[in-house]
């Protein structure tokens, strides 16, 4: 049986008194602050708190779905699939994959927008997904018609003018196109 050490009392005092390594960063414990053999744990101190992080991820409780936010979920998995099939009918250029891919994102992200997480687990799932959203504006056909001309002109203005961003503003400037068609089409 392993015992986590947010189960022993002296766990943050344990974690208190490590030495830390100024040039090498090694934690090391002093013998006085170990544990009794039956609870020790063999691994760093840090691996403890991913161990205690994972127990309080397993242990969190799963929101219940209603049939209609399930049915969203399953939209927004299948979502990529969707997109590959209408690109492989319609073509690169066409609007069609965009636009069913992003009404199927937006009409999933609606419903599940309502509901009401209380893991803090989906909660950070959901404010990544409305993230991702804005990726729309960088994929074709939305990037070659609209955004492309609209993102250069900024950092072009902002590399011309504002001194040290030029620095930055003009090498993305340059790998900004090859991004847009390897990155912007991978599905979060």
């Amino acid at each position: 049986m392993v015992l986590y050490p947010t189960d022993d009392p002296n766990a943050e005092q344990q974690e208190d008194t490590c030495f830390v390594g100024p040039r090498s960063g090694r934690v090391i414990r002093p013998l006085g602050s170990a544990p009794s053999l039956q609870n020790r744990l063999w691994g760093a101190p840090t691996q403890r708190k991913r161990r205690s992080n994972l127990k309080e991820k397993t242990n969190s409780r799963q929101t219940d779905l209603s049939f209609q936010e399930t049915l969203a979920e399953s939209v927004y998995i299948s979502r990529p699939l969707v997109h590959l099939l209408c690109l492989g009918l319609c073509g690169k250029q066409s609007w069609k994959p965009w636009l069913i891919s992003a009404a199927l994102e937006l009409s999933s992200f609606a419903v599940l927008s309502d509901a009401k997480f209380e893991n803090r687990w989906e909660k950070a799932e959901m404010k990544r997904r409305s993230f991702l959203l804005s990726y729309y504006l960088l994929r074709s056909p939305f990037y070659d018609k609209y955004s492309e001309e609209k993102i250069l002109f900024l950092l072009r203005l902002l590399g011309d003018h504002v001194p040290g961003i030029g620095l930055v503003a003009r090498p993305l400037m340059e790998y900004l196109p090859t991004w847009q068609k390897i990155y912007f089409y991978n599905w979060g």
